[in-house]
C-alpha cells in the first residue's frame, strides 16, 4: 500500500516546501499539487537533467479536489497508480473539504492501493 500524505497550508509555497522537507531522496514518489507553481518551488526540477533525482509532480486546477476537481483527481490519480510510487502527497489548496477527500481515499479502489497517513499541516 502507497502512503499517501494529505497536505494543507495557507500558500501553495508553504506547502511545496512542507513537501520537499519531507520527501525520501531516491525514492519514487509523486505529488499532486492543486494550484499554480510558485516560481520559487522547491518542487520545479530542471526535466532536462536525467542525472538528477526528481519526483513526478502533477498539478491540478485550483478547486475543491472532492467536489468540483473530483473527476481530475480521480484520473490524475488512476493514471498515476498504473506505475505506483513508493510514496504520495496530494496539495490542497483548501482544507475545509479534508475529511471529505480521506473519506473517497478509503472507499474502493483506492482502499486497497493507498495507506493514508496524517495530514501534514504546512
Amino acid at each position: 500500500m502507497i502512503p499517501t500524505t494529505l497536505v494543507t497550508g495557507p500558500t501553495a509555497a508553504t506547502r511545496e516546501r512542507a513537501i520537499a522537507a519531507v520527501l525520501l531522496p531516491g525514492a519514487p514518489t509523486a505529488i499532486i499539487l492543486e494550484g499554480l507553481a510558485d516560481a520559487n518551488s522547491p518542487l520545479v526540477y530542471d526535466e532536462s537533467d536525467p542525472t538528477v533525482w526528481q519526483p513526478q509532480v502533477h498539478r491540478i486546477a485550483p478547486g475543491c479536489l472532492c467536489c468540483a476537481g473530483n473527476l481530475v483527481l480521480r484520473v490524475t490519480l488512476n493514471r498515476l497508480l498504473r506505475r505506483p510510487p513508493a510514496q504520495l502527497f496530494i496539495s490542497l489548496a483548501d482544507a475545509t473539504h479534508v475529511d471529505s477527500l480521506r473519506a473517497m481515499l478509503v472507499t474502493a479502489p483506492y482502499d486497497a492501493l493507498l495507506r493514508l497517513e496524517p495530514v501534514l499541516n504546512a
